[in-house]
């Protein structure tokens, strides 16, 4: 009867354990299954979203804000807000590099409102001698800037984006962006390489354009101090 009794109390014992045996692998497996249902719903709709949900992605993982300019329309509402007779109003395109402009003709309030309302991404703005403009940012070199624009210094050693070859005595200044530390420059950066920066430096595109400012920002006057102090400091 003692053996009996021991071989029933180990059938219940093998029972029991069996059965959370059994529940632990039915919810591995349904853990199982609900894992991979996920990542099919995932990758499906991921495909349903197509190459314009892709690239917007990629946009952000690059973190370049790719979203064009909206003005809001009550913004130009209380511009143009009593505004008497017609306006002078041109078209300008601002560009990395260089400006282009097209005379539009006159415009009353109800005709800029209607422009703005077909171009919503371009900037309306007045100035100071009441004249309109419709200002499109361009991500680019204007047609003339790659034709003729170089980089170099000014007088203060400054540099400068010129229209024109530095020094010829016909250039102008576009634009001026840093003051260099000349000694720190001169003394990094090869000796035929500082030649071409007093000659000027041509840029035929923007990838020119970025290239010479993100070089030659290493050398800026506050960076190079900056620099310096932080190396005596240790």
């Amino acid at each position: 009867m003692n053996l009996l009794s021991f071989w029933n109390q180990f059938k219940k014992q093998l029972k029991k354990k069996l059965r959370v045996r059994r529940r632990w692998m039915n919810l591995a497996g349904f853990l199982f299954v609900a894992g991979t249902l996920a990542a099919g719903i995932w990758l499906f709709s991921d495909r349903l979203a197509g190459p314009a949900a892709w690239k917007e992605q990629e946009q952000a993982v690059f973190g370049r804000n790719m979203k064009e300019f909206r003005q809001p329309e009550d913004e130009v509402l209380k511009m143009v807000a009593g505004m008497d007779g017609q306006r002078e109003a041109y078209m300008k395109k601002a560009y990395v590099c260089g400006e282009e402009f097209q005379r539009l003709g006159m415009m009353s309030s109800t005709d800029i409102l209607a422009y703005h309302r077909t171009h919503p991404s371009y900037k309306v703005s007045l100035d100071e001698g009441n004249k309109v403009y419709f200002t499109e940012t361009v991500d680019d070199l204007s047609p003339q800037c790659k034709e003729n624009a170089y980089f170099g210094l000014d007088t203060k050693g400054n540099l400068s984006l010129f229209e024109g070859v530095p020094g010829s005595g016909g250039e102008s200044i576009i634009r001026t962006f840093f003051q260099l530390n000349i000694e720190h420059l001169e003394s990094s950066l090869p000796r035929e390489t500082v030649k071409q920066l007093y000659r000027g430096i041509r840029v035929r595109d923007l990838d020119d354009y970025n290239s010479v400012l993100s070089t030659l920002s290493d050398y800026a006057m506050e960076e190079t101090e900056n620099v310096l102090q932080k190396s005596s400091n240790r």
